[in-house]
């Protein structure tokens, strides 16, 4: 059994050692998959508020040093959701109406859900978003750390490990402020 500690208060991070080489988080994901489950399964018993406080305090730590617009990786990998006021928004911002922008970029399940139709995003170019001040909430919020529910969101979390260098960055910090592994 681990025995954990949390510094919420006057909470301060070492200088990070941010790791941002897609390849090798890739190949980290492979390798620490039965390490990464068991830490998932550690926070169990843990305080969500404390976690939270602490996931927030290294996001934020390990955000300010990565630069998404020069990776893009979660837009060559993932499937993006958008709402409907979205695609209504994605049409004016293209000077199309919104029937072209549904037909263009937008697929929509039976449930009503739309999602942009291409992996890579269709406003991918040269890694950055190409409606990037326009861009969906999904994509504004990835990787969704800065919000409450770190213990209940890991496992989806935990998915995108191999993909997003802010997720694999905040899950290796966490995985030393909770005690899980030595400092």
């Amino acid at each position: 059994m681990f025995s954990y500690t949390f510094a919420t208060q006057n909470f301060k991070l070492p200088p990070p050692n941010i790791i941002a080489d897609l390849e090798f988080i890739a190949a980290q994901a492979e390798e620490k998959a039965e390490e990464n489950d068991h830490f998932l399964r550690s926070l169990r018993n843990l305080d969500a508020a404390e976690l939270d406080a602490t996931a927030h305090v290294v996001n934020d730590e390990v955000s300010a040093a990565i630069d998404c617009t020069e990776c893009g990786n979660c837009c060559n990998k993932l499937v993006i959701n958008v709402t409907q006021t979205e695609v209504t928004g994605l049409a004016g911002t293209l000077g199309i109406s919104e029937q072209k922008a549904r037909e263009l970029y937008i697929e929509e399940s039976m449930g009503g859900n739309c999602f942009v139709n291409t992996i890579p995003c269709h406003f991918l170019s040269d890694k950055k978003c190409t409606i990037y001040a326009g861009r969906f909430s999904e994509c504004r919020d990835f990787p969704h750390l800065h919000k409450p529910g770190f213990k209940a969101r890991l496992a989806g979390t935990l998915n995108y490990y191999g993909t997003c260098p802010i997720i694999y960055n905040v899950v290796e910090v966490m995985k030393r402020k909770v005690g899980f592994i030595d400092p």
